[in-house]
């Protein structure tokens, strides 16, 4: 069997190069502009440039989506916490250590420790996943009614779908962008009600990126 190659976008090398830049530049204006009017703190712009890049990254199969995300993940855990969405808070502590998971495995998870190429989820896998997300929707749910944390609901269902999207996206699975995408359809209103409006638009910037992502791991999946 032939080897399948890393996805790229279809066209000149300029247009490869404009589309990331492109990216930034938009993000980098958006950030600035909420930052410069008071309607974002200064670690939100930051989330919010380093998010979208970082999804970015993924849906190109860039290994440096790892470092980045890294940073990521420790500045939007800390907003969480402030706004008291605990769940998602605790939820960037899992990242972090999935990031570092996904890391190793991107590179060395495939056969005779090569790079770990698309593939799918079984089945079985997929049934568990959905056990595990039915479980700990519930169990968190509990855990920040205890806690008083805000959405309890919302943010235990989102925070559940997160979780095994990660799992799955670490392991380069074709599915974690069909997560992904019920993940961001729920962040973005939750946000909206917590008045996070630059992360709420950043979610529906992932929202995008996300469907993205499943038409380009689709084409490079290995079946």
């Amino acid at each position: 069997m032939t080897e399948t190659p890393p996805f790229r976008l279809s066209g000149s090398p300029w247009r490869n190069l404009l589309l990331p830049a492109g990216l930034i530049f938009a993000t980098c204006a958006i950030a600035y502009a909420a930052w410069s009017t008071g309607n974002a703190s200064a670690l939100e712009a930051g989330a919010f440039v380093s998010g979208a890049v970082c999804v970015w990254l993924v849906v190109r199969q860039n290994i440096w989506n790892f470092p980045l995300g890294l940073i990521n993940v420790a500045i939007s855990g800390w907003i969480f916490y402030q706004y008291r969405l605990y769940a998602d808070s605790g939820l960037q502590v899992v990242y972090f250590a999935l990031n570092l998971i996904g890391w190793y495995l991107w590179l060395y998870g495939g056969e005779q420790r090569t790079a770990l190429k698309v593939g799918r989820s079984p089945r079985v896998e997929l049934a568990i996943i959905a056990v595990f997300i039915t479980a700990s929707t519930a169990f968190l749910w509990w855990l920040l009614h205890k806690a008083g944390g805000a959405a309890k609901f919302w943010d235990a269902l989102t925070t559940s779908i997160s979780l095994a999207a990660q799992w799955l996206q670490s392991r380069k699975k074709l599915e974690c962008w069909h997560l992904w995408i019920l993940a961001d359809v729920l962040y973005v209103p939750l946000y909206i009600t917590r008045e996070l409006y630059l992360i709420a638009l950043l979610y529906a910037v992932f929202l995008a990126l996300a469907v993205m992502g499943l038409f380009a791991w689709r084409k490079a999946a290995v079946t």
